[in-house]
């Protein structure tokens, strides 16, 4: 979720000729980290059918230095550091930042002058501490939590997380009853770090990550705003639950990939 909402940030600013983007492979190699996309020898049966309709978009190397995993993007700099995403100055040939918050508040402050007159502002300063006031719940119960349930390695901290997310999740449902965005009629930053967890949720974290009390198509007031948010321009060109439920699943247990929950889960609300 955290390259995701780069991604959309990106698109929904209109920022797509000013920051390129290479696309990492959904897959991590299984020494090096997160790869850029692997010799076809390397790919499963099922994704070399599959072809460029799934891997049109995954760049075969980084398009500044030829490197075929971000651990070497960071070694150039002396870090041990494999995450992503990664911000970089092409110009200087530095790391600007790997932390997702601060890039996509970066591109929307900063980049203005580059964005469509038609740009939303994500951030503006007479919601800046509702939206803060948002981030510090739904973060650690919702996009962290998640993580926390479904990544547990004991029976408690699984439930821990379980009710830690949906207490939050039941928590946004009740605050979109009079309201169409987290902070009002608008869309703000608060609805971009919300989407991608509620967008996974139906296709990949019910199973996944055992989070089973309900599906988001079962809460009408979130099924709702994440149909409007889909609707928002730039938010599906900059979302990819194929490459989500790959990534998920494609490396864990047979890596069998469930085949609904597709892009078109939510299109009955």
């Amino acid at each position: 979720p955290w390259c995701h909402r780069v991604m959309m940030t990106r698109a929904v600013l209109g920022l797509e000729s000013v920051i390129s983007a290479d696309i990492m492979f959904y897959r991590r190699h299984p020494e090096n980290s997160w790869q850029f996309r692997p010799d076809d020898a390397e790919l499963q049966e099922d994704e070399l059918e599959a072809g460029e309709a799934l891997l049109g978009s995954v760049a075969r190397a980084d398009s500044v230095h030829g490197y075929k995993f971000t651990m070497q993007v960071y070694e150039k700099e002396g870090s041990k550091e494999r995450s992503v995403p990664l911000l970089y100055d092409k110009k200087t040939k530095t790391i600007v930042s790997n932390e997702s918050a601060d890039i996509i508040r970066m591109m929307n402050n900063a980049f203005r002058a580059f964005m469509p007159p038609n740009a939303p502002d994500l951030y503006p300063e007479a919601l800046s501490n509702e939206i803060e006031g948002l981030h510090e719940w739904i973060y650690p119960c919702i996009n962290n939590g998640a993580y926390k349930a479904g990544f547990a390695n004991t029976q408690e901290n699984y439930e821990s997380g379980y009710h830690m997310y949906f207490g939050a999740v039941e928590r946004v449902e009740d605050l979109l009853k009079d309201r169409r965005f987290l902070t009002g009629d608008k869309v703000t930053e608060a609805d971009v770090r919300l989407f991608p967890t509620i967008f996974r949720h139906d296709g990949v974290y019910y199973n996944r990550m055992r989070l089973n009390k309900y599906m988001i198509a079962d809460l009408p007031n979130t099924s709702r705003w994440l149909r409007d948010m889909k609707e928002f321009p730039g938010v599906m060109e900059g979302s990819n639950l194929e490459h989500a439920k790959r990534g998920y699943f494609g490396r864990t247990g047979n890596n069998l990939i469930p085949i609904g929950g597709g892009l078109n889960a939510v299109s009955w609300y």
